[in-house]
């Protein structure tokens, strides 16, 4: 029984380890996903500025580099986008390793639950052949006294 309880902590600290990594995935994927929110939202802050800026005209030069620049920053956002696929990938694994764990964890609390249980039957069909054992002496020695 000794030995099933250190099983059973060992697999607690391994569940408890790897909730601890599927959070930290998932806060990962929380900062990626500010991040493209970050480029997304200067992306459309830069595209109001050339406009309000283009208002008054500019020059080829200039809209071509301000074109260059937004291209940049499209493909940025979905170079971020990508990060995010793979982020969540990596958090979704995480997560099935915990539930996995966890139903490790469960089968061998289980298992103890069940050996307790098994112990408790036997202890309690002991006490009951005790007492059956003395009551048929009780019973013997009224009927047949010495």
């Amino acid at each position: 029984m000794k030995q099933l309880e250190l099983v059973a902590k060992f697999e607690r600290e391994k569940e408890q380890n790897a909730a601890q990594q599927f959070r930290l995935a998932q806060q990962q994927v929380a900062q990626q996903r500010q991040k493209l929110s970050s480029l997304q939202q200067y992306r459309l802050d830069y595209l109001k500025q050339i406009q309000t800026n283009g208002k008054g005209g500019v020059g080829a030069k200039v809209y071509h580099q301000h074109l260059n620049f937004v291209g940049k920053l499209e493909k940025a956002c979905q170079q971020q986008m990508n990060v995010i696929s793979q982020t969540s990938l990596a958090a979704e694994q995480r997560k099935r390793a915990w539930l996995e764990q966890q139903k490790r964890r469960k089968a061998v609390e289980m298992l103890i639950q069940k050996k307790v249980d098994e112990a408790q039957k036997r202890s309690q069909r002991q006490e009951q052949q005790m007492m059956d054992e003395f009551a048929a002496q009780k019973y013997f020695r009224q009927r047949f006294p010495s």
